[in-house]
């Protein structure tokens, strides 16, 4: 198992390189000047032309990427133009507000997502396995950020139950932080939900009528137990490959989400540094996005390997 781990994080080096490599190309030829946005559309030309060369922007794009990963190499992610703060700090301070909205919608999907697939395999082809698959399939195709603006639109708007944009405060009580966080989360967990359905209801349909499960049912073993304790087990791991999937995706689906609830958290850090043209903070962002992402599918491969160790056992056969 050691030997896989060392050679998935091997794996995971040219994929952050390449990250790295396009994002540092794509600020550079995005419109838009940094030095404008910093200065102002009141600039002179000649105030302009200083502080490009002081941005480094004057330099060739070569020198300019080599002293870019340089940087990388350090630990520095850069200083943002619009903040004039580390754009470090800047991720580690609105991280607990992105992962605040993740864990909420990642809790709220396999609370709804694995029980409702279960249900469907136990109840194949029933009205329930029908209806719930349909509405799986819409979860999955529905854009996020149409969804988002029609539940501010009929809960906040209309029905007024919860609030529009912001993020509560724990001072004015947990009533406050959760009425801000339920439609962002909510919102945010839908594809998750779907994905976690699908994959619950044919994880469990392939080991359902298994041989062993027809066993245990013989020992007269009630049949919630049998589905729960045997056939759940059995049908784990790609769950868990989903899962380790989705906590990335929601991490970066996060930012359509931040923007339409106005919450503030890296996904709304990227769509200013964007606007504003600050090459340091896009740059920055969406690195400890990929490294997280690439982090979290590690995690979720080991987890994998320990639950079913045949896999470690069969790739490292195929390598022989």
């Amino acid at each position: 198992m050691i030997k896989m781990i060392l050679k998935r994080i091997f794996q995971l080096i040219p994929v952050l390189l390449i990250t790295m490599s396009m994002t540092f190309v794509i600020t550079r030829v995005l419109p838009g000047n940094p030095a404008v946005s910093i200065l102002g559309p009141q600039a002179t030309a000649e105030d302009i032309a200083k502080m490009e060369e002081e941005m480094g922007l004057h330099d060739p794009m070569p020198v300019q990427y080599i002293n870019y990963m340089k940087r990388i190499l350090t630990g520095d992610l850069g200083t943002s133009y619009r903040y004039n703060r580390p754009v470090a700090d800047l991720i580690f301070e609105k991280l607990p507000n992105t992962l605040q909205i993740a864990l909420a919608s990642l809790i709220i999907a396999l609370l709804i997502g694995v029980p409702v697939g279960i249900i469907s395999a136990v109840k194949q082809y029933s009205a329930f396995d029908y209806i719930s698959m349909i509405a799986a399939l819409i979860g999955v195709s529905m854009p996020s950020f149409w969804l988002g603006l029609m539940l501010v639109l009929v809960f906040s708007v209309n029905l007024g139950w919860f609030p529009t944009m912001g993020m509560g405060v724990i001072s004015n009580g947990i009533g406050d932080v959760i009425s801000h966080l339920f439609l962002p989360s909510l919102c945010l967990s839908f594809g998750s939900m779907a994905n976690f359905a699908r994959i619950s209801r044919s994880s469990m349909l392939e080991v359902i009528d298994q041989d062993y499960m027809k066993a245990v049912r013989a020992k007269g073993i009630r049949e919630n137990v049998v589905i729960i304790k045997h056939g759940l087990k059995n049908a784990l791991p790609p769950i868990v490959t989903v899962l380790g999937m989705r906590i990335a995706a929601l991490m970066t689906g996060a930012i359509m989400i931040e923007t339409i609830f106005s919450w503030p958290g890296i996904g709304r850090l990227i769509v200013d540094a964007i606007n504003n043209n600050d090459f340091e903070m896009i740059q920055g962002t969406v690195l400890f996005m990929a490294i997280l992402y690439v982090t979290v599918n590690l995690v979720v491969d080991i987890i994998y390997l320990y639950i079913n160790p045949k896999v470690s056992y069969e790739s490292e056969r195929r390598a022989g």
